[in-house]
C-alpha cells in the first residue's frame, strides 16, 4: 500500500457557528459560485477545489465541540491577479469586513498581500505574485 498516494486536496470544510452569515460572506461578498446548496452543507467552487461550509456541533462522525471566541480556526490563501488586490481591499472595506493588514508588498515572499477575517474568525489572505 502506498501511504503517499494522495493525489489532491479536493475540498476544505469550514465548521460554522453562523451558516447563514458565513454563506452570505462567501457568496455575496467574495462572489464564489455556490455549487452544492443543502441545508447543512454549502460548497463553493474555487478552481479545482470545493470550499464547504457546515454547522458546528454534533453529527454522525463526531462532536466538533466549541471554539473560544476570537480563535482563528484556519487560514486560507486565495491567489488573485496583481491588479485585483486594491480593488478587493476597497470592496471588503465597503462591506465592513475586518481587515487585518491592508495591501502590502512582501518582497521575501514575492507577494502583494491582503489579510482579513470571515464571519467565523478564519484568517483569509488574497495574494498576487510579484
Amino acid at each position: 500500500m502506498d501511504l503517499n498516494g494522495m493525489k489532491s486536496l479536493d475540498f476544505t470544510v469550514l465548521i460554522c457557528r453562523d451558516m447563514e452569515n458565513t454563506c452570505f460572506f462567501y457568496r455575496g461578498i467574495m462572489r464564489l459560485h455556490l455549487e452544492i446548496d443543502r441545508e447543512n452543507w454549502k460548497s463553493f467552487r474555487v478552481g479545482a477545489t470545493l470550499l464547504t461550509l457546515r454547522p458546528r456541533g454534533k453529527w454522525a462522525v463526531c462532536d466538533d465541540g466549541d471554539l473560544p471566541m476570537g480563535t482563528a480556526p484556519v487560514q486560507l490563501a486565495f491567489r488573485v491577479a496583481p491588479s485585483a488586490i486594491e480593488e478587493w481591499h476597497a470592496k471588503l472595506v465597503e462591506h465592513g469586513v475586518e481587515i487585518l493588514r491592508g495591501p502590502t508588498e512582501i518582497q521575501d515572499w514575492r507577494h502583494n498581500t491582503l489579510f482579513f477575517k470571515d464571519p467565523e474568525g478564519n484568517i483569509l489572505e488574497l495574494y498576487a505574485e510579484l
